[in-house]
């Protein structure tokens, strides 16, 4: 079966990319003389976009930080430095979020769970948000593949005419012991190559104040009480290199990444007695390697062909060290290790797309890709218990669009194809899953500035290496989950001749989706052990509405505000042998009915005042039912910056004073699991 799936990636490429060059010679010779125009494709969905400036605004570290503005993110923080970031959209699930840097997937089979704040906004140019997926017409198969997406693209070199060498050095400091110094170098090789070299540094010994507050069954407060956040420093190290080249024909891009961190990870906060909070008690430590080569590579053969090709391999080394510390009757019994675990993780993954202009308003692309992963592991006193799975997938994709004037309709079908192996125990099922979508966008009457659009999609998702096989928290009879997808929305651009108000830029959309054998990954008192099950049936829907705006108030002061808001209600609807639980029809872990954000900011010649808001409503923690023993307060935080650009001697100097979660306000994002008071930190940017 391996070797069918290798046939007919190797066919569907060269097969179609040869049998087109044979017949088309000719007029491959005369293409030296075609000026290829940089494409202007709209998006049937239209993405949510932070990118150069906007990005400079915000109080965020890493992308994690930075999606959190984005309507209908959720990201699920486990508290402190060294806590995970993950990224939902949509009450979907972290695994149905696909995240892609520079144009390939990050892929994590042994969890399905990319942790974004591993990813620092030193280096980043721009995020795009994608409900559903983007309309490229030239994309990989795995990009049709997941519920949402999430696209990372690093800095591009932009030189002048004379100049050949950009740098950029940075430091910032903060509350927590937070140190952060990053150093950004581009070269310019020729007029068509250019490279990156990218590095940083962080540490923060992940000390802070936190309170905890809970309830009794009858509303009244059981305890509060303060405490310290230990266990939770993080020491990293990033290193990238990007190349990035361009002619009239070709462009391609080949991206190195490096990163390695020594974190510990911070545990559930449990009241222990009426006087004390256990917390700390494993001395839990998670050690991180990751290694990343990847490349894409377009061609334009003619303006009827074009092609691209995709490739990676990546290399993900975790060792996790648990001390755990007994206490039994007032006698603290300490197992020194407990737990002390390295796994290995493989990926190799390469793609081929093809993209065909039938007629100028009709094109059809076929892609295919071709992914192996693999996970070994080194378990004290356990080796013979590890499965050692291996994992074949193949994708492919037939896709259609269609340019009817004011309509744009795009239709896809999605195969995956998988093989799976063990060692022990368990062996996986072959599967075989086909998956549609429909896109529509429409413009009425004659506004370009006003369209609408309209989505359905069918998305599987199978359960991860971790899911599976991990016996710390892995059960190998977990079933798949399938997912329907449905969005109606607009949007409404309009540049304003108010001498005040410039801009308007809004977007409404509606949606629901119905997903059946939904996974839920629940944290217990560990980060390295989960509560692995499946919701039979549940069915969401909600609104999101978004506004961005410009202003000239006065001249001279530009100012900018968004604000984004999101309602969303999303209900079990699982029902057991023995009837209707008693959780049926209640909200699922996690998911506020009320969400929103505030960007806003201030510009006067050399100096920017920022300011974000960000308000998450109630809900409920990993038990299923809806009382109050389980509720979870709504939050919110004011975050604060202002900016001061210096220029000396040719060179540009940022000074920037931070403050975040101004108002003090003490927080659990994932239950148990506090968050940080106020905090402040100050950079200092140099471009030479």
């Amino acid at each position: 079966m391996r070797l069918q799936y290798l046939l007919l990636f190797v066919l569907s490429f060269f097969g179609s990319s040869l049998g087109y060059a044979q017949q088309t010679q000719d007029t491959l010779t005369a293409l030296n003389e075609i000026l290829v125009v940089k494409e202007t494709t709209k998006d049937f969905i239209p993405p949510k976009t932070l990118e150069g400036e906007q990005l400079n605004r915000l109080n965020s570290a890493t992308v994690a930080d930075a999606l959190r503005y984005f309507a209908g993110v959720k990201i699920k923080d486990y508290g402190g430095m060294g806590g995970i970031k993950t990224v939902d959209v949509r009450n979907m699930g972290t695994q149905q979020v696909g995240v892609f840097y520079n144009g390939i997937q990050l892929g994590n089979a042994q969890n399905g769970i990319v942790d974004l704040g591993k990813y620092s906004l030193d280096n980043i140019e721009a995020i795009q948000l994608y409900n559903g997926q983007r309309s490229a017409p030239l994309q990989a198969a795995k990009e049709y593949a997941a519920a949402s997406t999430v696209y990372m693209q690093t800095k591009r070199p932009n030189f002048t005419k004379n100049q050949r060498i950009q740098a950029n050095f940075q430091y910032k400091m903060g509350d927590i012991q937070w140190t952060n110094p990053a150093a950004r170098v581009a070269l310019k090789v020729n007029d068509h190559i250019n490279t990156t070299i990218s590095t940083s540094y962080l540490y923060s010994n992940g000390h802070y104040k936190f309170r905890q507050k809970r309830f009794n069954l009858d509303g009244t407060v059981a305890y509060d009480t303060l405490g310290h956040r230990k266990n939770s420093g993080i020491e990293s190290f990033r290193l990238e290199n990007s190349w990035f080249g361009q002619d009239q024909v070709n462009s391609w891009q080949v991206h190195l990444y490096f990163y390695q961190s020594h974190r510990g990870l911070p545990e559930a906060i449990i009241k222990k007695s009426e006087t004390t909070i256990a917390t700390e008690k494993n001395n839990e430590k998670q050690d991180d390697k990751n290694v990343v080569i990847q490349g894409e590579w377009k061609r334009k053969v003619s303006p009827l062909y074009q092609w691209m090709i995709k490739g990676k391999f990546a290399y993900d080394q975790l060792h996790y060290k648990s001390r755990k510390t007994v206490d039994f009757q007032g006698d603290e019994v300490t197992y020194n290790p407990q737990f002390d675990n390295t796994y290995h993780q493989q990926e190799w993954y390469v793609s081929a797309a093809h993209l065909f202009a039938i007629t100028p308003s009709w094109q059809i692309s076929l892609a295919t890709d071709l992914q192996y992963n693999k996970l070994n592991a080194t378990r004290l006193g356990q080796e013979t218990l590890f499965s050692f799975p291996e994992r074949y997938t193949f994708y492919t994709v037939l896709s259609t669009s269609l340019d009817l004037g004011k309509l744009k309709v795009q239709a896809n079908l999605l195969g995956t194809f998988t093989e799976e192996k063990v060692k022990y125990n368990y062996q996986a099922p072959n599967r075989t899953f086909f998956t549609p979508s429909v896109f529509l966008r429409y413009n009425p009457w004659d506004m370009r500035d006003f369209t609408l659009h309209a989505f359905y999609k069918h998305v599987y998702r199978l359960p991860t290496f971790n899911d599976l096989y991990y016996t710390q928290l892995g059960t190998a009879y977990l079933k798949p989950e399938y997912s329907r997808q449905f969005n109606l929305g607009f949007t409404y651009q309009y540049k304003m001749s108010n001498a005040r108000l410039k801009d308007i830029d809004f977007t409404l959309e509606t949606y629901y989706a119905q997903i059946k054998d939904k996974i839920i990954a629940s944290p217990t008192s560990s980060m390295m052990r989960w509560m692995m099950s499946n919701l039979g049936k549940v069915e969401q829907y909600g609104i999101e509405s978004q506004i961005k705006t410009n202003w000239e108030p006065v001249k001279g002061i530009w100012a900018q505000l968004g604000v984004t808001y999101e309602y969303t209600i999303a209900q079990d609807l699982s029902v057991t042998p023995s009837g209707k639980p008693s959780y049926y029809g209640d909200q699922i872990p996690y998911t506020p009915w009320h969400s929103g954000s505030i960007l806003g900011g201030i510009d006067y010649r050399n100096w920017q005042l920022n300011y974000s808001f960000i308000y998450v409503g109630k809900r409920y923690n990993g038990n299923k039912n809806n009382t109050v023993r389980n509720e979870l307060q709504p939050w919110y935080t004011h975050d604060l910056s202002i900016q001061k650009q210096v220029q000396w001697q040719k060179k540009v100097m940022r000074i920037r004073a931070e403050a975040n979660n101004l108002a003090n306000q003490y927080y659990e994002v994932v239950t148990n699991f506090p968050m940080p008071g106020r905090n402040f930190r100050l950079t200092l940017s140099v471009d030479l």
